[in-house]
């Protein structure tokens, strides 16, 4: 008599659940550290981006007028909306204030904050500044940020961009940077660098991996 074939079915052993509850943990291990490692460069390349436009818009004022400006208008900085940094040029701040209702826009800014129709109560984040800085080349040194109140084509200026990458209410991602070399700085937290040369973005305070 034929007899059908019966196929037993049966399910995982503990030993294999345990694999591969194992290998799933081992994945999660490798891949999230790297996904928030991506995220936090794609934030932070907002800043980096930002600082260097303005960088060169005032390089080309300075071609013209024979002199860096604090002001925003002046030398043409404006980055789009939905700023996730907040922009200091000046060391007695007057801000482009970017909120839901509208844009508030004085014409002797120095300052850009957060957009907080995008990123609601991060309007003024203050910046964790570098320390420790001895410069290089000619001209007066920059203040932190802004001129140091120098006027006239021996002057440098410097700027600041902090804003809240984290969600944590400690202190904030902050990059300066200036038109004159640094030879020896000191970031607070997040970066080992302790050169700078004008014109490039330095990290001061790495918000992602120093709040603790």
């Amino acid at each position: 008599m034929h007899r059908p074939n019966i196929r037993k079915h049966r399910g995982f052993t503990i030993i294999e659940f345990m694999i591969v509850v194992a290998m799933l943990s081992l994945l999660a291990v490798i891949a999230i550290p790297n996904f928030l490692k991506r995220q936090t460069l794609s934030k932070q390349a907002e800043a980096k981006a930002n600082l260097k436009t303005w960088f060169s818009a005032q390089r080309a004022y300075h071609e013209e007028y024979g002199r860096y400006s604090e002001s925003v208008h002046e030398v043409g900085f404006l980055p789009e909306r939905g700023n996730r940094y907040a922009y200091y040029f000046a060391n007695a701040i007057t801000c482009i204030t970017r909120q839901a209702s509208g844009v508030i826009d004085p014409p002797n800014a120095n300052c850009i904050t957060v957009d907080v129709a995008e990123f609601p109560g991060a309007l003024r984040p203050d910046p964790v500044e570098p320390t420790g800085i001895t410069y290089a080349g000619e001209g007066a040194n920059p203040g932190m940020p802004g001129l140091n109140g120098c006027t006239g084509s021996g002057c440098n200026i410097s700027g600041l961009a902090t804003g809240n990458i984290d969600n944590e209410s400690m202190s904030n991602d902050t990059w300066w940077i200036s038109t004159k070399d640094a030879t020896t700085i000191h970031a607070y937290c997040g970066n080992s660098e302790t050169q700078s040369v004008a014109g490039e973005p330095y990290l001061s305070y790495d918000d992602e991996i120093c709040d603790f």
